[in-house]
C-alpha cells in the first residue's frame, strides 16, 4: 500500500521530463547567451582565459547545480515540495529562531532577481538582431515584449504553457548542435575539464578572481530546480537536468572552441553565442533564443507569484489579492506583484539599456540567496539526518564556493549590483517590520482561561434584556487551544458592549509545516451553544476561510451537532438558514504604552503597510454584508507613568 505522504509526489515520465524542461530550466538554460561574453568582456582573448573560464563553468555546474541542488536539495523536500519556504517549514519545528532570517533574505533576493532576469534574458536574445542591422532599436523591442508578457499573466498560461516543453526541447537540441559543430575540430578544448585551469584562472590570471562574478551567471536559475520541485517531481527534474547539462556544456565548449580561433583579438560587439551559429541559421537562432528567453521570464514570474503567496500565508508578506486565472495545478496570479515587476523590468532596461551592462546588476542578489539556502540545508541535514560529518563537509565546500562567488560579485556593486541589492533590501525591510510587529503583538496579547467565562456566556445568552447581536456570532481568534481565548474577545463580548448570541464561535486559522494540510478540529465548549474551531492549512493550500467555515458548519449540522435553521418563527417555518455575523478584532498599540523608539518605528511602519494591504476580511473571503470590525487596544510595553495630585481648594 502506498504511503499517504507520497500522494503529492510526481512519478517519472516522458511528459514529466518535458514539463520540467518547459518550466524549470529556462533561466539556467538561456545563460549561454551572455556568460562567455561576460567572462571575456573587453580583455584580449587567450588560451588561459578560455580554458580557465570553461573549467570554472564546468565545475560550477557540477558542484553547485548538480551536487548541491539536484542531489542534496531535492532530497530535502517537504511532502514533495521544495523552495526556501518549504525548507524553512521543515527546520522551524526545531525552535531555532534564527532560521526565519535566511528564509526571508532568500525570499527577498529571489524577488529582486525577478527584476533582472526577464530584462537580461530578453535583451540578450534580441541583441542578436544587431548582427543583421546595427541600427535596430533593441530597447524598444525588449520593452514591448516584456509589457506583453506581463499583461498576459492575468489570463493564465494553461494553453500556451503546453508548448513550453517542446520549445525548450528544440532550444536545447539547437544549442547542443551548434556547439558540437564548433568543437568537433578542436578536441583540445576538453583539456578545460581539468580543474587546474579553473585554479589557474582564479589564483594566477591577472584579475582572474573577479571573473568569478561572470562565471556565476552560468548557475543562476539553479534555485528554480528546487523551488519547482512540487510541480515536476524529483525524478523528472534529475533526468531533465542530465539532458540540459549536456546541451549547455556542448554549447559552452563550442563557444570556447570558436574563441580559440580568435586568440589575440577582443570581442568588441561580437556575441560568442551568435558567432557560432552559421549565417543561414541566424534568424532561426534569434527566434528560438527569444522564445526561450520569454519562457525563462514566464517561469520566473510564476515562481515569484508562488513565493509571495507562500510568504503571505506564513504572515511574512503584506496581504494582497491573489487570483487563479486557470485550472492548472498551483497556477496563481498576484496583480500587485505583476505590475511592480513590470515597472521594475522596464526600469532595468531603460537604466542599463545593454545586456552587457545588466550583467553588473545580475548575480549579486542570487548569490546571497544561495548562501541562505546552504545555511538552511546544512541545519536540515544536521537536525534530521543526524550526519554531522557530512553536514560539516557540505558546509565547508558550499560556503567556500558561494563565499568566493559573493566576494567576486561585490565588484559588480557600483556597476549595477546596487540595483538588485536595493530592491532586496527594501523587501527585507518590509518583511522585517511585519515579523517584528507580529512578535510584538503576540508577546503582548493576553490569553485567559475560557472555563472561567462559560457561566458568563450562558447567562448572557439567557439575558433577554441585552439586544441580540446575531444568532451565530463568529470571532477569529489568535488562541489555538480550547482552554484559552484572547482577552480581546472577552473584552468585546462583555465589556465594550455586551453582545448576546444564540451560538458563539471562536475560529483559529493556523498555517502548518505540511504544505497540503487542510483539516479542522471542533471542540465543544457549551453543547449546541459555543464551539472552538481550529482550521489547519498548509502554506500551499487555498486559505478561503469563509468557504471552509461554511463547509464545517454544514457538516456539523448533518451530524446533528447544531441546528442551522433560523430561530425566528417567521423564518423558521420556511426553513430559512440562521444568520451569522463575523467580528474581526484589529489590535492597536495603546497610546498609554511606554515603548522604545525602535518599537514605535516598527509600529508606525506596520500601520503604513496595513493601509496598503488587503484587509483580513478580504484575505479570508468573509462577506462584508455581515461583518463588524473592532479596534482593540493592546499594551505593547509598560503602561506610561503619569502623576497627578488632587488639589483640595479651601
Amino acid at each position: 500500500m502506498a504511503n499517504s505522504s507520497d500522494k503529492h509526489l510526481t512519478p517519472l515520465s516522458v511528459g514529466g521530463v518535458l514539463v520540467s524542461l518547459g518550466i524549470i530550466y529556462g533561466d539556467i538554460g538561456t545563460s549561454p547567451l551572455y556568460v562567455f561574453k561576460a567572462i571575456v568582456g573587453t580583455q584580449t582573448i587567450d588560451q588561459d582565459l578560455i580554458f580557465g573560464g570553461l573549467s570554472c563553468v564546468f565545475w560550477t555546474l557540477t558542484l553547485v547545480t548538480t551536487i548541491k541542488y539536484v542531489y542534496l536539495a531535492l532530497n530535502a523536500d517537504n511532502k514533495g515540495e521544495g523552495g526556501i519556504f518549504a525548507l524553512y517549514a521543515l527546520v522551524r519545528r526545531y525552535k531555532a529562531g534564527w532560521v526565519i532570517y535566511p528564509a526571508i533574505i532568500g525570499c527577498c533576493t529571489l524577488i529582486a532577481d525577478g527584476f533582472i532576469t526577464p530584462a537580461i534574458s530578453v535583451s540578450s536574445a534580441i541583441e542578436g538582431l544587431r548582427i543583421l542591422n546595427p541600427e535596430i532599436p533593441t530597447v524598444t523591442i525588449v520593452i514591448v515584449i516584456l509589457a506583453a508578457l506581463f499583461v498576459f499573466q492575468q489570463f493564465g498560461t494553461s494553453v500556451v504553457g503546453k508548448i513550453f516543453g517542446p520549445i525548450m526541447t528544440v532550444w536545447f537540441c539547437t544549442i547542443a548542435v551548434f556547439g558540437i559543430m564548433q568543437f568537433y575540430d578542436h578536441p583540445q578544448i576538453f583539456q578545460a575539464l581539468n580543474p587546474y585551469y579553473a585554479y589557474h584562472l582564479i589564483a594566477e590570471y591577472p584579475n582572474g578572481f573577479w571573473l568569478l562574478g561572470a562565471v556565476f551567471l552560468c548557475t543562476t536559475g539553479a534555485e528554480a530546480l528546487y523551488s519547482d520541485l512540487g510541480h515536476c517531481g524529483k525524478a523528472n527534474i534529475r533526468v531533465g537536468w542530465t539532458i540540459v547539462k549536456v546541451a549547455l556544456l556542448c554549447n559552452y565548449f563550442g563557444q570556447g572552441a570558436w574563441l580559440l580561433d580568435h586568440q589575440g583579438t577582443v570581442l568588441g560587439e561580437q556575441i560568442p553565442f551568435y558567432a557560432i551559429i552559421p549565417r543561414d541559421f541566424l534568424i532561426f537562432g534569434i527566434i528560438i533564443a527569444t522564445l526561450a528567453a520569454i519562457i525563462a521570464s514566464q517561469a520566473l514570474i510564476s515562481g515569484t507569484f508562488t513565493l509571495v503567496n507562500e510568504a503571505m500565508k506564513l504572515k511574512l508578506w503584506p496581504a494582497t489579492r491573489v487570483r487563479y486565472p486557470s485550472q492548472v495545478k498551483g497556477q496563481i496570479y498576484v496583480p500587485a506583484i505583476n505590475w511592480i515587476l513590470l515597472v521594475g523590468c522596464i526600469g532595468v532596461v531603460l537604466i542599463f539599456r545593454e545586456s552587457s551592462r545588466m550583467e553588473g546588476a545580475y548575480g549579486l542578489a542570487i548569490t546571497i540567496n544561495m548562501l541562505m539556502t546552504t545555511s538552511l540545508l546544512v541545519f536540515y541535514f544536521i537536525t534530521t539526518k543526524k550526519s554531522k560529518v557530512r553536514s560539516a563537509i557540505m558546509a565547508v565546500i558550499f560556503f567556500s564556493l558561494e563565499g568566493m562567488f559573493l566576494f567576486s560579485n561585490l565588484d559588480k556593486f557600483h556597476h549595477g549590483g546596487w540595483f538588485a541589492f536595493s530592491i532586496a533590501f527594501l523587501f527585507f525591510l518590509m518583511m522585517y517590520v511585519l515579523l517584528h510587529a507580529r512578535r510584538l503583538r503576540d508577546r503582548h496579547t493576553e490569553f485567559v482561561d475560557l472555563k472561567h467565562y462559560v457561566g458568563m456566556l450562558q447567562d448572557l445568552q439567557a439575558d433577554n434584556t441585552v439586544p441580540k447581536e446575531a444568532t451565530n456570532l463568529v470571532y477569529l481568534a489568535m488562541a489555538d487551544s480550547k482552554r484559552y481565548i484572547d482577552s480581546n474577545i472577552i473584552y468585546s463580548i462583555f465589556k465594550k458592549r455586551p453582545k448576546r448570541a444564540d451560538v458563539f464561535w471562536f475560529v483559529h486559522v493556523d498555517t502548518v509545516d505540511n504544505p497540503f494540510t487542510s483539516k479542522y478540529v471542533v471542540d465543544t465548549i457549551i453543547p449546541r451553544k459555543c464551539f472552538f474551531v481550529r482550521i489547519k492549512l498548509g502554506f500551499k493550500t487555498d486559505h478561503r476561510v469563509n468557504l471552509l467555515f461554511n463547509k464545517i458548519i454544514h457538516e456539523m449540522a448533518d451530524a446533528g451537532e447544531i441546528d442551522l435553521t433560523s430561530p425566528y418563527p417567521s423564518l423558521h417555518k420556511y426553513s430559512m438558514m440562521a444568520d451569522f455575523k463575523f467580528i474581526i478584532l484589529h489590535s492597536w498599540a495603546s497610546s498609554d504604552s511606554e515603548i522604545s523608539s525602535f518599537d514605535r518605528l516598527i509600529i508606525q511602519g506596520y500601520r503604513l503597510l496595513k493601509e496598503y494591504s488587503l484587509s483580513t476580511e478580504e484575505l479570508y473571503g468573509i462577506e462584508a454584508a455581515n461583518l463588524e470590525l473592532e479596534r482593540v487596544p493592546i499594551q505593547v510595553g509598560p503602561q506610561a507613568r503619569v502623576k497627578i495630585k488632587r488639589d483640595r481648594e479651601d
